[in-house]
């Protein structure tokens, strides 16, 4: 273990002069050497991630280079923990090449070990700057879900903003899946506590509706984009908003009634959980006899408008998501002691609402 902390402590060094001017004393031997560093630690973290003490250890070693001043800080994220370990090659180089300090005889070499033609891997059967790429799209990913908004758009999963982030979403989510002990529910998890949580929701609800598997694409390679890529993307977000009773709610209430409608009609089972918000949203209303109308005891309470709208557009859907919600509306009517007579029953009153406006 003692090599290892030691190999640890000395390309943390390494990394750190990576940003310095003094790598214009940095020759193609000097570059290849710190270039097979980082890929050695590579190879420890595939060899050792299953392992927990020795990640504990590694983990508490990084932790004392970054206290000591060892491992620096800046703007491209360092060896922050044991996981960081899986893309250190990819952190040293882009790390030099933004230093304008590199010579061009070093840069040079650099560049051909990045780029060495098209499909030629490393030592563990990867390109180095497929590498990057998929770290560029992680970066583009979040940023444009942290940094560009909803914009007033009626057909939002038309909306060629809208749908390049939601692309993004399903690509990472796939990146996650594929990973040993990825996690895409964590992954949603720290998105919907660090983006803003409306267009974040818009963005799932168009990545929900990106195309499904087709026949054709079943035996084909799978690509980051592919039909496959994009249906197990779908699945792990279904599971997600099923699966976060809170998050659900806010889905429901946020994203605009026909885009959700488009949702239902492509995943029965958010169908199923979205019918059974809204029925738990009308069980709130009640009647005011002085203003004729169904209102909420409380102000998050869902107006009788909403409701209503949101239900129109179920009913305007096409079968089967049409007739089960008409069914259910009917079913809480009888329930509910089956009134004809407006005001007494919400079921009744929504009812006759949607038949007028059929």
């Amino acid at each position: 273990m003692d090599p290892l902390l030691q190999h640890l402590e000395r390309f943390s060094e390494v990394l750190s002069v990576s940003r310095t001017p003094h790598v214009s004393t940095w020759d193609q031997a000097t570059v290849r050497r710190a270039l097979q560093w980082a890929r050695y630690l590579r190879h420890v973290y595939q060899r050792f991630c299953s392992h927990e003490s020795i990640r504990t250890t590694l983990d508490r070693q990084l932790h004392s280079l970054r206290k000591e001043g060892g491992l620096g800080a800046g703007t491209v994220p360092g060896l922050t923990n044991f996981e960081a370990l899986a893309h250190c090659d990819i952190l040293l180089s882009l790390r030099l090449l933004k230093n304008p300090a590199l010579g061009d005889a070093a840069c040079h070499y650099l560049l051909q070990q990045l780029f060495p033609g098209r499909g030629v891997p490393d030592a563990d059967g990867e390109t180095l700057q497929d590498s990057l790429a998929s770290l560029a799209r992680r970066g583009s990913a979040v940023h444009m879900l942290r940094f560009y908004g909803y914009r007033e758009n009626p057909n939002l999963q038309e909306d060629s903003l809208m749908k390049t982030q939601a692309e993004l979403l399903l690509e990472r989510l796939q990146e996650v899946g594929k990973a040993e002990a990825g996690d895409p529910g964590k992954l949603l998890c720290s998105l919907w506590e660090r983006l803003p949580q409306n267009n974040f929701l818009k963005v799932v609800a168009v990545a929900l509706l990106e195309p499904q598997l087709s026949p054709r694409s079943q035996g084909e390679a799978l690509e980051l984009g592919s039909p496959q890529i994009l249906r197990e993307g779908s699945q792990d977000l279904v599971h997600w908003l099923l699966g976060k009773s809170e998050i659900m709610g806010a889905f429901c209430r946020n994203v605009p009634a026909g885009l959700l409608t488009s949702v239902a009609s492509r995943h029965p089972a958010l169908s199923h959980a979205y019918l059974s918000v809204l029925t738990d949203w009308s069980r709130h209303l009640h009647y005011d006899l002085q203003k004729g109308v169904w209102v909420g005891a409380e102000s998050q309470d869902v107006p009788w408008q909403e409701l209503y709208t949101r239900f129109q557009s179920l009913c305007q859907a096409p079968p089967p998501l049409k007739d089960e919600v008409l069914t259910a509306l009917k079913s809480y009517k009888a329930q509910d002691g089956d009134f004809e007579v407006p005001g007494v029953s919400i079921w009744t009153d929504l009812l006759l609402a949607l038949q007028s406006s059929a």
